[in-house]
């Protein structure tokens, strides 16, 4: 144990370290997996994108997650269960990514883990006035540190509780130091089972930075794909684009109180899943499945685009998009229309690929909770700078 927490001591005294991002999102389709190289840190944070692999979960292995994801009621034993079986499954895969990067593990500094969400339970949510806001994540940080033998920081949503906010979304800390520029007003979006985008001002204070859950992004877009078309997802928009947006349901999906709320706020699947668009469909009755492709499709880009709206900017302001709805031709068409003064760039103009960001963000977590500094007092996006990740050593 000395040994280990002699090389933190190390790693946070060196000027760069090598650092895997994990993440599994709310899609369930896979683990991204990054392996960054952090120079310093905090604003003069830089990071190198070395490599970048999504692997695809298998369907048995998505629907042992479905069993408790997002479900109020649930099989406990199978929960802790999939504590264990998650970090197991990840562990794996990152050594399999090691091998075909040809790394070995004792060249990687730390692993940083998000783990997969199985439920997201803001106040707001759950309405009970007695509790707490509360989220929880499985994959347990041991495991993966005793399987990949590299020194693992998981469960980061935690002390984001504890400082006093939602445990969601977290890109706010990572964008903050990697991607501010002055003089331009960014939104970085990314659009993954859930919306959200951090809002970067021109003059990188703190105080006006935030990030914030938009809605839905993929996450019924996705569970209509499999239930009336039977496939993963609406590759290419075109069965959206088969359809025309039926303007009665989409105006009752967006009476949700979710969307009078004010940035920042959070959500999940646990609020806009299954339960919420049956219960929309019952109201107005049934649709044919094309037309509700395309509402669905209208109804993420149109939440997007008023939470966008609510922001006053000062610089010029504009997008990046990343997540799995960055492909999605028909929301960025819609985006565009919606947002006309507001350029809309893939994230890679930003020097990362898109589809890493996530899994780069968690990295730059780690990287700070060993490296960074920071004074009493200091905040961002109204929340108190904190050190997140809980730290799992491998022996």
């Amino acid at each position: 144990m000395k040994n280990h927490l002699e090389t933190l001591h190390r790693l946070s005294a060196q000027n760069s370290r090598r650092i895997i991002g994990l993440m599994s999102g709310t899609s369930l389709d896979g683990l991204d997996v990054a392996l960054c190289r952090f120079t310093g840190a905090g604003a003069d944070s830089q990071v190198q994108l070395e490599a970048f692999e999504t692997i695809a979960y298998d369907e048995p292995f998505r629907q042992e997650i479905r069993r408790v994801f997002a479900r109020r009621e649930i099989d406990f034993q199978h929960l802790v269960l999939l504590n264990v079986m998650v970090a197991e499954r990840h562990a794996a895969i990152v050594l399999d990514c090691l091998k075909k990067w040809g790394v070995s593990p004792a060249e990687v500094d730390l692993l940083a883990s998000h783990g997969q969400t199985v439920f997201h339970a803001p106040r707001h949510f759950h309405h009970l006035p007695d509790y707490p806001n509360a989220t929880l994540q499985i994959g347990d940080g041991d495991h993966l540190a005793r399987r990949t033998g590299i020194i693992t920081l998981s469960d980061f949503r935690q002390k984001h509780l504890a400082a006093g906010g939602e445990g969601a979304p977290l890109a706010l800390y990572g964008d903050y130091f990697l991607f501010s520029q002055k003089e331009e007003d960014r939104f970085l979006l990314n659009i993954g089972g859930i919306a959200n985008f951090t809002f970067l001002p021109g003059d990188a204070d703190p105080e006006k930075s935030f990030a914030t859950d938009t809605g839905p992004g993929n996450t019924l877009l996705d569970q209509v794909a499999l239930s009336r078309f039977g496939v993963a997802f609406d590759r290419d928009s075109r069965f959206a684009k088969a359809g025309a947006v039926d303007r009665r349901l989409l105006d009752q999906m967006k009476e949700h109180p979710y969307f009078q709320r004010t940035n920042p706020k959070t959500t999940g699947p646990e609020m806009f899943g299954v339960e919420f668009l049956n219960d929309c469909l019952q109201k107005q009755g049934d649709i044919p499945p094309e037309n509700l492709m395309a509402t669905l499709t209208r109804f993420t880009a149109e939440t997007i685009a008023d939470a966008v709206l609510q922001v006053k900017t000062t610089f010029p302001a504009s997008l990046y998009l990343s997540g799995g709805g960055a492909h999605n031709p028909l929301v960025v068409e819609y985006l565009r229309e919606l947002l006309p003064d507001f350029p809309v760039y893939p994230f890679e103009k930003l020097g990362i690929s898109g589809d890493a960001k996530e899994a780069v963000l968690f990295a730059a977590l780690a990287n700070e909770t060993v490296a960074g500094e920071y004074g009493e007092g200091q905040r961002l996006g109204g929340i108190p700078l904190v050190s997140m990740g809980k730290i799992s050593l491998p022996g």
